[in-house]
């Protein structure tokens, strides 16, 4: 298992691939931020995700923000950011199946990574799964799983968070789903 030391993240999600790669360079060029991510998206959107110090990925993100602001669809800032939420982003998931099977559903990438942070610290749940906008249409998602009574607090956590910011799809828990509907996910 990977461990990732307790750190702050920040994400600028925009319309338009060019504007993408001017803020990851103005990004880069105004703080001592780590890149770890900048790509572009399904329905031609770009994300650029970076980590470092909270005041440098505040400085970093809000100079990018006002760079491209014309191209902005979403950005954030989490200060400590829950290390699953690394995992997930980097795709290696360590949970395990337990009762039940909870997903949140959301428009834009920004607000999903938020939500999923939001649900993972609200319940003792394992994040399964963060998909961010490759072959979504767009979209994105979370899945998390442990005992049904967690799993429906961090749903209900995550569905808040992107509904208070518009981007709620869909959310979802299912009891003690069936072993096949798994077999995919872990």
């Amino acid at each position: 298992m990977i461990t990732y030391p307790a750190t702050s993240i920040g994400l600028i999600e925009l319309s338009s691939i060019t504007a993408g790669y001017q803020a990851a360079d103005v990004m880069l060029k105004s703080a001592n931020v780590n890149l770890m991510l900048s790509r572009t998206i399904c329905s031609g959107k770009y994300m650029v995700l970076i980590s470092g110090e909270v005041a440098a990925v505040k400085t970093a993100v809000e100079n990018a923000c006002a760079e491209v602001k014309f191209f902005l669809i979403d950005h954030f800032v989490i200060p400590n950011v829950d290390p699953s939420v690394l995992r997930g982003i980097s795709g290696q998931s360590t949970a395990t199946f337990l009762d039940a099977l909870g997903i949140c559903e959301s428009f834009n990438i920004a607000a999903l990574i938020e939500a999923a942070d939001q649900a993972v610290k609200s319940a003792s749940v394992d994040l399964i799964e963060l998909r961010l906008a490759m072959a979504l249409g767009g979209k994105a998602f979370f899945s998390v799983t442990g005992d049904v009574s967690s799993v429906k607090t961090a749903v209900e956590t995550g569905a808040a968070v992107l509904t208070e910011k518009g981007a709620l799809v869909n959310k979802l828990v299912i009891a003690q789903p069936r072993p096949e509907l798994m077999r995919d996910m872990i």
